[in-house]
């Protein structure tokens, strides 16, 4: 592992609450509860909880969408604790896969010129052989590539995402939720290609899920989130062999085996 690249410190994002009266203040409600922690250079970092835990507010201040209430955020070298002025810098270091593809592409758009859309948006100039490669390491034939987003399976939707995603080169790359909307046999062959383009590629992985049977085979560290605060962080075999959180123990013994989780899978499925 490396030098931390994501350093949290405290961070805290309020909500204000509609006020219900004239008489009165408006409260505010805690999306994020001094939550610190750190991700190294070349990690597999997992960020778990259920709906209303959290994630998706600190996702948006990683990603620059949002900036926290109070606390310190750095990512890459870049401080997005006090505007958003950096976020340009920011997108050529950090890209994000998202859970639905479809909504994601634009339907009027052809494959080739959203895969080239962050390295236009950027200024980076590339060739159409740069763009066949890159669907070419996604599994996604360069002859598609005038074709639109509705003339592939989700699947194929979800390797362009990441294609587009791996087009100006980042160093980070953050997924959110990017296999609970495909079916599981399509599920392994994504994680699998994120395994590998992460491996290949030397990248810092920060992977956002509900679903802890994937983030226990896919991730080194996992951090544990409900209503806003961070009740566990540690290495995944630890947190998941002996959690030491009774909202973690309840998550684990929830979770469905990974047996059962891919009960049906091909052996070809797997490794594809």
């Amino acid at each position: 592992m490396g030098e931390p690249i994501i350093r949290a410190a405290e961070l805290t994002r309020e909500y204000p609450l509609r006020r219900t009266s004239l008489f009165t203040t408006p409260g505010v409600t805690l999306g994020l509860d001094h939550v610190s922690f750190e991700v190294a250079a070349g990690e597999r970092f997992a960020i778990v909880g259920e709906s209303g835990s959290g994630k998706t507010t600190l996702l948006r201040i990683l990603a620059g969408l949002d900036e926290p209430t109070s606390g310190e955020i750095e990512v890459a070298g870049i401080d997005l604790s006090k505007n958003g002025k950096h976020v340009n810098q920011l997108r050529s270091k950090l890209q994000m896969v998202f859970q639905d593809p479809m909504s994601s592409l634009d339907p009027r758009m052809k494959v080739r010129d959203i895969v080239a859309e962050p390295l236009d948006a950027q200024g980076i100039s590339h060739t159409s052989a740069d763009i066949d490669k890159l669907l070419e390491d996604v599994g996604i034939d360069p002859s598609y590539a005038d074709r639109y987003p509705h003339q592939f399976s989700g699947g194929q939707r979800q390797r362009i995402s990441i294609a587009r995603a791996l087009a100006p080169n980042p160093s980070i790359l953050i997924a959110d939720e990017p296999v609970s909307a495909l079916d599981v046999s399509v599920r392994a062959q994504v994680l699998n290609l994120i395994n590998r383009l992460v491996r290949d590629r030397s990248l810092t992985l920060v992977f956002v899920s509900h679903d802890l049977s994937v983030v226990r085979h896919l991730c080194q560290r996992v951090a544990v989130l409900k209503e806003g605060k961070l009740v566990e962080i540690g290495d995944t075999d630890q947190v998941y062999g002996d959690p030491q959180s009774e909202y973690t123990k309840r998550l684990v013994a929830a979770i469905p085996t990974l047996r059962r989780s891919l009960a049906g899978v091909s052996t070809e499925d797997l490794l594809a």
